[in-house]
């Protein structure tokens, strides 16, 4: 039996990582996954999405907006079978990455599902139903999160989908019903529009994108609404049901009640963490009440040698923080010092046309907190590479500090603005005033212009508006 320094249950963005830092700090690692390397994320997630996108942004120019560029089609065809192959092409290229690296940093493999039966001792159940049994100084458990489904409605995997099903199908739905308007919602509604599928958009809270700044939610609106996506906001759900010839949505708000009905129906409603049957309880691992880790600053559980990083912790279920939590606590794991997140500070993104982009508190947050602001704010319409592009919907913000002039957030939304978020967080991290920005020679023409406005705008001295 071999006896490794660290286990790590689960192989996403964070499990990988976290076992890559750790042979890195001269710790011998395994990693345990019970279907894929690269997790949700790089198989059936973030990144297939962001191939799938891209076919619908040239579908979209084909579709709607040939005559702005001076061209036209007698009889176009497209085919979105196609787009979900080259999905596919591009996930895989990327999950035989990770497999190569897990072998360049030494890192064992081991396919199979995953238990804890001490909290030094896991137990894998490989597909063929054979046993092992892995010892270690140290388990991380980073295993991830599942879908929701609104009490009493089956996913079926047909005409009632969740992301995975949305994802992985080739065919193109004529007309569907996404409840939920976060992320996952929004981008499928991208996706399925740009190909001429009659979409709606069914959200609980007042407005889609709802945790974003309202300035964004209601310029994404409009953008949507252009495009000829259906918005309902602030309605609840009251069933979902399959019908022979697709799937029948009953749903209520101020106007009433009123039923939807569509060929398909995807259900984005959030997601829950896959804690159940690792052994956790049995161990006494802390829980919340949702089900999710409770972990320290260090990505410390409750029980010495157990470690828990990514969507299980509860924090903010992105990739990139399952990735910064997995590099805090490999280091951690190996004595070093290391610098605690500031979940509140991390940077968000929403790949759908146009982006969405944005860290730190919105104005209502900061109001909410009596804390003192300014507003820095930059009209797309205005900028050359926007206007080149002709992507000109949207706007970049930036709010700072009135006493220090630091930065306290940014809400962004245009083309490509998840491209522009790292000055701004490095900026916010290494404490420079907004001034520093403002000051900082920016390429002409870019996006990133808007960032430079948006700073001059801040300190009450705008260029171009």
């Amino acid at each position: 039996m071999i006896e490794y320094d660290v286990i790590v249950i689960g192989a996403g963005p964070g499990g990988y990582v976290n076992a890559i830092k750790s042979t890195q700090l001269g710790m011998k690692t395994a990693i345990v996954d019970k279907e894929w390397l690269g997790g949700v994320c790089l198989n059936v997630g973030c990144i297939p999405s962001k191939a799938l996108l891209k076919n619908a942004d040239v579908a979209h120019l084909l579709r709607e907006r040939g005559k702005d560029f001076g061209f036209s089609f007698d009889n176009l065809q497209l085919d979105y079978g196609a787009a979900v192959k080259r999905s596919r092409q591009v996930s895989d290229r990327l999950t035989k990455g990770v497999g190569f690296l897990m072998k360049k940093n030494a890192v064992d493999v081991h396919m199979g599902t995953a238990r804890l039966i001490s909290t030094n001792e896991i137990e894998v159940t490989t597909t063929d139903g054979s046993h092992e049994t892995l010892t270690a100084k140290n388990i991380v458990i980073a295993t991830g999160s599942h879908a929701m489904s609104i009490p009493g409605v089956s996913i079926d995997g047909e005409k009632i989908l969740s992301y995975r099903e949305a994802i992985l199908q080739t065919t193109l739905p004529k007309s569907v019903i996404i409840i939920g308007a976060g992320a996952i919602g929004l981008e499928f509604a991208t996706i399925w529009s740009s190909y001429g599928s009659e979409v709606t958009l069914v959200e609980m809270l007042p407005r889609i994108a709802p945790l974003e700044d309202e300035e964004v939610s209601a310029e994404l609106a409009r953008a949507f609404t252009k495009r000829g996506v259906g918005i309902m906001a602030g309605t609840k759900v009251k069933s979902v049901k399959a019908l022979p010839e697709g799937v029948e949505v009953v749903v209520t708000n101020e106007a009433g009640e009123q039923t939807l009905q569509a060929e398909q129906a995807l259900v984005a409603i959030g997601f829950k963490p896959n804690t159940s049957n690792l052994g956790l309880e049995e161990i006494g691992v802390a829980l919340t009440e949702r089900g999710h880790i409770k972990i320290d600053e260090h990505m410390a559980t409750n029980i010495p040698g157990i470690w828990a990083i990514g969507d299980v912790t509860g924090k903010l279920l992105l990739a990139h923080v399952a990735s910064a939590q997995a590099l805090v606590c490999a280091e951690a794991i190996a004595g070093q010092n290391t610098r605690a997140i500031d979940y509140t500070m991390v940077p968000r993104a929403t790949y759908s046309h146009p982006q969405v982009a944005s860290f730190g508190f919105t104005e209502s947050q900061l109001k909410e907190n009596g804390i003192e602001y300014k507003v820095g704010k930059f009209n797309m319409m205005a900028n050359g590479k926007a206007l080149g592009l002709g992507e000109t919907t949207g706007f970049a913000k930036v709010l700072i500090d009135s006493s220090n002039g630091r930065l306290l957030g940014a809400h962004l939304i245009g083309a490509e603005v998840s491209e522009l978020l790292p000055e701004l967080t490095l900026a916010r991290l290494s404490d420079l005033p907004i001034e520093d920005l403002a000051s900082n020679i920016h390429a002409h023409p870019t996006l990133s212009e808007s960032i430079l406005e948006a700073a001059h705008g801040a300190i009450g001295h705008p260029l171009h508006m």
